[in-house]
């Protein structure tokens, strides 16, 4: 059922810059600095008007802090409004983003701030970082022998090659065109002007993957705030100047833990599929290639995106390569993917991630980006999001209403 008309709004959005290292400010201060320019993109002087927090983040060990949902609370002035932390491994930020859908549905409150940030970049090693990512594989099965996601999304994308074909120059396009991208957007880590060649030719990390196969680690927060349409026209003096962005459609769907429990097929996310029908259903898609003008995609790996665009609709199963490769998913393509830079050149910071994936349609709806990114009379996004190897998949959908 189409629920639009009813849906949440997009008041105001806030972030920090990504970077690999914030040095100039611990996770308290990153997540005050986008709380801060939140409320300046939605003219909001008082952030007490806000009903609810919702806080956001993955991981109590890259941030060095337990109960870390009660510290950002009380740091950025909203106790005693109520507060939630959710946590879904890399889906976090999408999946606060549908909890706080579901919160304002359902009558819980008028309005929500949803907060997510992370500090996975140099603040610790490498080596820890992969150690830590490897604790949300299956501990007793996976990691134990020395399982680790990469060798797991490897494994896929190299099913996907045997069955249909697709190349490493295929997806090495995506790896180059999304660091291009994110050298137009002014918050990214590292934006780079690199060739299908320059991706061929980096270092192997898991083959077929290689090092420019691989997304971001980040610092970094990001800020949405959700709101009814009456609570956002009584507190925001600026969502009247700009077009009201309805929060329309999400959808969840789940896979088994191992990646070998999903054999002999494990050439795409059968969650992300599950993900995408619950979200066009409530948002009333039919369509989606053609009712989609611009989409956040999960770009952990060079390859996923590939996976992504075939799981989403867009493309039958097989063609994703092809059609990437020929350019119909680039700035001036027919569905402009992954406009920010997505992972692999925005950056990652995990509990933040969904949320900037968000922002950046909103923004692109609100049609107040970089214009060498602008996508024409964008009207609908979507954002795909993943935790682990598609364990849990999270599909948001929000759509300009003029």
């Amino acid at each position: 059922m189409n629920q639009s008309k009813h849906a949440p709004v997009v008041v105001g959005v806030g972030t920090t810059k990504f970077a690999s290292e914030r040095p100039d400010g611990n996770i308290r201060d990153l997540m005050a600095e986008a709380v801060l320019d939140c409320m300046a993109d939605a003219d909001l002087e008082n952030l007490k008007a806000v009903q609810h927090g919702l806080t956001s983040y993955e991981s109590d060990h890259f941030n060095r802090q337990m109960t870390l949902g009660a510290v950002l609370h009380d740091q950025i002035g909203l106790t005693p409004l109520p507060n939630v932390r959710i946590e879904g491994g890399g889906a976090t930020g999408a999946l606060a983003l549908r909890t706080a859908w579901a919160h304002i549905q359902s009558g819980l409150c008028d309005s929500i701030l949803v907060y997510g940030c992370e500090t996975n970049g140099k603040g610790i090693s490498s080596k820890t970082a992969n150690q830590l990512f490897a604790l949300s594989a299956d501990f007793d099965w996976e990691m134990m022998v020395g399982g680790t996601y990469t060798a797991f999304y490897a494994a896929m994308i190299r099913a996907h090659m045997k069955q249909y074909g697709t190349t490493e120059e295929q997806f090495a396009h995506v790896a180059a065109r999304n660091r291009s991208n994110a050298l137009l957007n002014p918050i990214a880590q590292r934006g780079m002007d690199v060739s299908i060649d320059d991706v061929m030719k980096s270092i192997p990390i898991a083959e077929p993957y290689k090092l420019l196969d691989c997304s971001l680690l980040s610092d970094g927060a990001a800020v949405v705030l959700l709101s009814t349409e009456d609570w956002a026209r009584q507190h925001s003096p600026k969502f009247k100047d700009r077009p009201a962005v309805h929060f329309t459609g999400t959808g969840c769907g789940t896979d088994t833990m191992r990646l070998g429990d999903r054999y002999p097929d494990i050439t795409n996310f059968r969650g992300k599929q599950a993900a995408a029908q619950q979200a066009y259903q409530m948002a009333g898609i039919k369509d989606p290639l053609q009712e989609i003008d611009v989409a956040e995609l999960y770009d952990s790996y060079s390859g996923v995106e590939i996976q992504a665009v075939e799981d989403l609709g867009f493309v039958n199963h097989g063609e994703g390569g092809p059609r990437i490769a020929e350019g119909m998913f680039d700035l001036d393509g027919q569905l402009p993917a992954n406009t920010s830079g997505g992972l692999m050149g925005r950056g990652a910071p995990v509990g933040a991630t969904g949320i900037v994936q968000a922002i950046e349609i909103v923004e692109q709806l609100w049609g107040q980006v970089d214009e060498r990114r602008q996508v024409a009379n964008a009207k609908r996004g979507l954002t795909d999001t993943h935790a682990g190897v598609g364990t849990m998949c999270v599909v948001n959908i929000f759509e300009r209403q003029d």
